[in-house]
């Protein structure tokens, strides 16, 4: 299979000196990659260095064939229309001007005659069939960006797809939509994802750590078994080498402790003076003797021992993984934790946004609220945590209750995480601030960063610090996407974490499997809106 890229020691180092990666030699061919790895490991430069918008610290990068590039951030051009947004304006007008008689040889030359035709064929496979090019790109919801994005890449028919986070801020149906469009494609595609749906489209999956680039062939589920197996063997490889060190050590230590009686018995021997002068000179020589080739064998075996830890030791990524317990909510079986009563809302003058709809959730209840962009799921947690107030019917809340949105508001705009952690639990002591943030992987000086340089993953990390580890865990936890920002690392300590909350969850996610993973108990479809 020939390779499109090929990168050959690859290294990158940020400004300020920083190492990502080094050393990285992978080619990537007409397969489908799945990128992944931890949030702040390099995923997303790896792919800016393959497309050329980088130069790497050492090494080459050679590239054949052509590259479609889409970015995590997708943000229309102020007054584009959406053939500008998709980069097809210009062939577009061209052909205009040769269908109104009035191309120029120069256009007649550089026509791509089946633009439209494959244009209309992209469109529908991301199932926007019949979209007027010339509509504003701004009207366009985020998903509809994403997919036009996309059919601009299919209709453009690159060797290579280079696809960051594709389905970030994506409805289910949307990303399902994507999934199978991936699926179809024949070219080659690296896609950096913590979307475990799409990721188990791909044909193999390359993993970035600290140590380097790990391939494993396969989908997903395969890469995550594979994964589990390798690092619970280097485990072991590690444990054996530490007991065989220890053991080497003490075999060490006892040969010479013998030696030292041996030693101390012949010159007690020789202070008597009875025993013939040649007889101990002898013994004293083969002493001498002996003592150096043990320790010839001892220097030996340490140096072999030590090798085989530090070989043992290197397939060990020594990172800081996310992992943490509840504490319990206290929230009674029985109670009344959330009502809506033919509950409605719109804003003054505007279209009614959710409604008339009513729910209840009783005791430690987990419900997701799923529907398609715009359908209300937003309108719907805002009222349940009382941040909307309803325009016709009743809402009753019966426990203390806590959002954390996308954007993950509640941390403000604090000058330091420690500071944030106190204004949301007021009797909190600094050492309990700091000891609650550390089980979020702020630990030391991290507690002091402000809260307006973080990432979107460092902030959600930090809400759930602030909010589960306070001074009053909520009984009601409500999530908006939670998994967004997260790599698959932090995902699973999530999950993990969330499955032994004893509180009640009102969840808004496109992510299946991790709805799956927390147990959601019931579902509450919104109907999407015209």
């Amino acid at each position: 299979m020939p390779a499109f890229v090929t990168l050959d020691g690859l290294a990158y180092a940020t400004p300020d000196g920083r190492g990502l990666f080094q050393n990285l030699t992978l080619a990537f061919g007409a397969e489908r990659t799945g990128l992944v790895g931890r949030n702040g490991v390099g995923k997303s430069t790896l792919l800016r260095i393959i497309a050329g918008e980088l130069e790497p610290t050492a090494g080459a990068v050679a590239r054949t064939g052509r590259l479609g590039v889409m970015r995590q951030t997708l943000e229309p051009p102020p007054g584009a229309n959406i053939a500008e947004l998709m980069g097809v304006a210009a062939p577009l007008a061209r052909l205009a001007r040769i269908e109104a008689g009035l191309g120029s040889e120069e256009d007649l030359a550089a026509a791509d005659w089946t633009l439209e035709a494959r244009l209309d064929a992209a469109l529908a496979e991301v199932g926007l069939a019949g979209f007027d090019l010339r509509r504003e790109a701004a009207s366009l919801s985020g998903g509809q960006v994403t997919r036009a994005m996309l059919a601009g890449l299919l209709a453009a028919e690159p060797d290579l797809l280079i696809l960051d986070e594709p389905t970030n801020n994506l409805d289910v149906e949307a990303r399902g939509l994507v999934s199978e469009v991936l699926g179809r494609w024949k070219g080659g595609a690296i896609v950096v994802s913590h979307d475990r749906a799409l990721l188990r489209r791909m044909d193999r999956i390359v993993e970035l750590t600290s140590l380097g680039a790990q391939v494993y062939g396969g989908g997903y589920d395969l890469y995550a078994a594979r994964k589990a197996e390798a690092e619970a063997a280097a485990a072991r490889e590690l444990a054996d080498a530490q007991k065989d060190s220890a053991r080497v050590a003490r075999e060490i230590q006892q040969a010479a402790e013998r030696k030292q009686r041996k030693d101390a018995a012949g010159k007690r021997l020789r202070a008597k003076g009875d025993a013939p002068k040649i007889l101990l000179d002898a013994q004293q020589q083969r002493a001498e003797t002996s003592g150096a080739r043990a320790g010839h064998v001892a220097d030996r075996l340490r140096a072999q021992t030590a090798d085989a830890l530090a070989g043992a030791e290197a397939k060990i990524e020594r990172v800081r993984r996310l992992g943490f317990e509840l504490p319990p909510s206290g929230l009674a079986a029985g109670r009344a934790v959330l009502a809506f009563e033919d509950v409605a809302f719109a804003y003054p003058g505007g279209d009614p946004l959710l409604g008339p709809l009513s729910l209840r959730i009783t005791g430690p209840e987990r419900l997701a609220v799923s529907g398609p962009n715009g359908s209300g799921k937003t309108t719907l947690i805002r009222l349940a945590a009382g941040e909307l107030q309803p325009t016709a019917g009743r809402i009753v809340r019966g426990a203390p209750a806590t959002l954390l949105d996308q954007q993950t508001a509640l941390l403000g705009d604090e000058p330091t995480l420690i500071a944030a952690f106190r204004r949301l639990n007021p009797r909190s002591s600094e050492h309990a601030a700091r000891s609650a943030l550390a089980r979020f992987l702020f630990r030391n000086t991290a507690a002091e960063k402000p809260v307006g340089v973080l990432s979107g993953g460092e902030r959600l990390r930090a809400a759930l610090a602030c909010v589960l580890l306070g001074d009053r865990p909520p009984q009601l936890l409500i999530l908006d996407e939670p998994t967004n920002h997260l790599d698959l690392d932090s995902i699973g300590a999530v999950e993990a974490a969330l499955r032994g909350y004893d509180g009640a969850l009102l969840v808004v996610s496109h992510d299946r499997d991790f709805l799956a993973a927390i147990g959601i108990g019931r579902e509450l479809a919104l109907p999407g809106r015209a």
